[in-house]
């Protein structure tokens, strides 16, 4: 008997869609027919890139673009050191290691910290693409809940132990947070650290946002706390400060020495994130004080204005972010999903419409954030306001179309 083998794996079966991107197809046919799509769905700021990370790229000068160390370029690393001081944490380059983009860093940091099976306790609502990390590492995420009446806080220790097993491997955290916004207290970062100790886990901890917080808020890392630097593993990126998705370069900083040593080893066989682009890290990196403070500055008046043009649309309900460029909203109807399906396929105003991001996909718990939706602040104050209007216009006629639908 032949057996059927032509299939694919489970791992590729069960691997979520992104809620972010799924309805891209439904704004590729709104752009064909001549609408334009103002996306609020996607972390993709419109914010020019420091001019200084292009130019080291153009004086990159060898005749040959060789393969780079698998930790990266040991100039970077020492850079990002350096860069850390500036926040009173102290790291040396030997506690760095470059990935391939925050996504790598996060796959990495799975994969050295839990074997297939274990279990990692994350708040959600949760970046949504730990879902798909988690399942390529064969991890389990155990949610936490928390809410937006509250403004998306860390629970409390009493409903966190509850969810600990003998599986439990580490904890993640991410403050700034995507996608609510929330920037977490150091007051609650200590519940964390408190839980490690008390049941030898690892933290994880996602600083991809750390400049940007609002109000003259601080952010903790996860490195200013006591006595936990051997369970601590940040997982961080350039993407969002140097407004550069698309170099790829992001890293992970540790002071347990075996959890380096293990990276490399995941680093050598893939053998070396990007290289030129590195070179455009280091030049951005010790240029940050002559951008940084205008762009958290810029992403600032652009939560205001969100903030203020979503509380003039009557039965949506959002609290104010204090970080990232994101906020989690609750909207009045039954179906986010299609809702913003709606918005694409059948309403536009003089030819525009906006795009969101359903929040259902941001949750582990099946049925939550089902009326909510994830948007980014990342366009232009007039663009906002004008996709905050058009969005205010669909809601008001999407209801009128469920009242009055047999």
């Amino acid at each position: 008997m032949i057996l059927n083998r032509m299939r694919v794996s489970n791992r590729a079966v069960v691997l979520p869609e992104s809620p972010i991107r799924k309805l891209f197809p439904y704004a590729m046919e709104a752009k064909k027919r001549g609408i334009k799509v103002y996306h609020l769905n996607i972390g993709q700021p419109d914010i020019a890139t420091p001019k200084i990370f292009f130019e080291a790229i153009k004086n990159f000068s060898l005749d040959v673009l060789p393969y780079g160390p698998s930790d990266g370029l040991l100039d970077l690393k020492k850079t990002i050191a350096e860069y850390f001081s500036r926040y009173n944490i102290d790291v040396s380059s030997d506690e760095v290691f470059i990935t391939t983009g925050g996504s790598e860093a996060i796959i990495f940091t799975l994969m050295v910290t839990c074997d297939v099976g274990d279990e990692v306790l994350i708040p959600e609502p949760f970046y949504t693409n730990y879902n798909g990390f988690a399942e390529m590492a064969g991890v389990r995420i155990i949610p936490l809940s928390t809410t937006l009446l509250n403004g998306f806080r860390y629970p409390p220790m009493e409903e966190i132990e509850p969810k600990i097993t003998p599986r439990t491997k580490a904890i993640l955290v991410c403050s700034p947070n995507n996608p609510t916004g929330t920037v977490y207290t150091r007051e609650e970062l200590e519940i964390v650290a408190a839980i490690a100790r008390k049941y030898n886990l690892f933290i994880l901890s996602d600083e991809v946002y750390r400049e940007f917080t609002f109000d003259n808020r601080q952010h903790t890392s996860i490195l200013h706390l006591m006595n936990i630097e051997d369970r601590a593993v940040i997982m961080d990126s350039i993407s969002k400060r140097f407004s550069a998705c698309g170099a790829r370069i992001g890293f992970i900083v540790s002071k347990n020495k075996v959890i380096i040593e293990s990276v490399l080893k995941l680093g050598q066989a893939r053998l070396c994130p990007p290289t030129i682009e590195q070179y455009g890290a280091i030049a951005t990196f010790k240029m940050i004080d002559h951008f940084i403070k205008e762009m958290r500055d810029e992403y600032e008046m652009r939560r205001d204005i969100v903030y203020e043009e979503l509380n003039k649309i009557e039965g949506v309900y959002v609290q104010k972010p204090e970080g990232a460029f994101y906020t989690v909203t609750k909207l009045p109807v039954d179906n986010a999903e299609d809702f913003a399906k709606w918005m694409l396929t059948e309403f536009n105003v003089d030819k525009k419409t906006t795009m969101i991001a359903p929040a259902s996909g941001f949750y582990a718990t099946k049925g939550k954030g089902k009326d909510e939706v994830r948007i980014a602040f990342v366009l232009n104050g007039e663009a906002l306001r004008d996709a905050i209007k058009i969005l205010k216009l669909g809601i008001e006629e999407y209801r009128d179309k469920m009242r009055t639908a047999p």
